[in-house]
């Protein structure tokens, strides 16, 4: 599904419909051929809807990213690999756009340079079925992208943590000190 943004004329909003679906989608989608319809069926309105209700609550900025975690070591993935790049300010995008392209490569994010201790600004994460394998993908990669004599680094992690998404609170916090807000 293409998440790009409709305009906002195109969308007919629904009464609530914006916190709900952030409720649900923080939750998860449903692991089921339509999950839009679904969460159509939950809250009782059209898969258009929905769609289209996602669509805005990105448009607002609410929701800054739309995607999957996925549980790498259940998929029998076991060695993960951070490389992390030292690339000309000037080539980032350029470079960024040619390593993310490949399938092995689940995340590919610029970051700022942390001088005079670390210097790198491009960081990828390559998943693999042991250490040699995301090795010969970083390999590859630098034969790819013509990274030959581009400083990097591959950082394994010895230890999985939990993964889960974004939790997103849509109720405004209580106030806890018994005055009115508007006295």
């Amino acid at each position: 599904m293409d998440m790009k943004a409709s305009s906002p004329a195109d969308m007919i909003p629904i009464p609530g419909l914006h916190e709900a679906l952030i409720k649900i989608i923080g939750e998860g989608l449903p692991l089921v051929k339509q999950p839009y319809a679904e969460i159509a069926k939950q809250l009782n309105c059209s898969e258009s809807a929905v769609i289209d209700g996602i669509k805005s609550i990105i448009a607002s900025g609410d929701l800054k990213r739309f995607g999957v975690v996925v549980r790498h070591r259940k998929l029998g993935y076991r060695a993960n690999g951070m490389v992390v790049w030292d690339l000309p300010d000037n080539r980032v995008s350029e470079i960024g756009h040619c390593i993310g392209q490949y399938s092995f490569v689940t995340l590919c994010y610029q970051r700022p340079r942390r001088l005079p201790e670390w210097h790198y600004n491009l960081f990828s994460m390559i998943h693999g079925r042991d250490r040699a394998a995301v090795i010969d993908q970083v390999a590859f990669i630098v034969q790819q992208c013509g990274l030959q004599g581009i400083e990097h680094e591959i950082l394994f992690s010895n230890r999985c943590f939990k993964q889960r998404g974004a939790n997103y609170r849509v109720d405004p916090p209580s106030i806890s000190s018994g005055r009115a807000v508007n006295e």
